[in-house]
């Protein structure tokens, strides 16, 4: 299934294996050493980043969602934005 994760990108639920908040020091490392090896995807937009997304093959994707936005898409399975939730990401 694929979930929506702001302006228009999409990914795969399936190969998702954790979503944080990209706050903490051990988060920031990763996302710089993903940033160095060419493994992440940063689909903010040039937004600031709000979460973090660890894939199962090593990569990472940033998104300017919160993680609980994108956590609450997953659970319910919602692929597609809502036109009426206002969130315009």
């Amino acid at each position: 299934m694929l979930i929506h994760i702001g302006f228009g990108n999409i990914v795969n639920t399936a190969k998702i294996i954790a979503i944080v908040s990209p706050e903490s020091a051990p988060i920031k490392r990763l996302v710089q050493n993903a940033k160095e090896k060419g493994m992440a995807i940063d689909a903010t937009q040039g937004r600031k980043t709000k979460s973090v997304l660890v894939m199962e093959n090593s990569q990472i994707v940033l998104s300017a969602l919160l993680p609980e936005t994108i956590a609450g898409r997953v659970q319910a399975g919602v692929g597609e934005p809502d036109p009426d939730s206002g969130d315009g990401i």
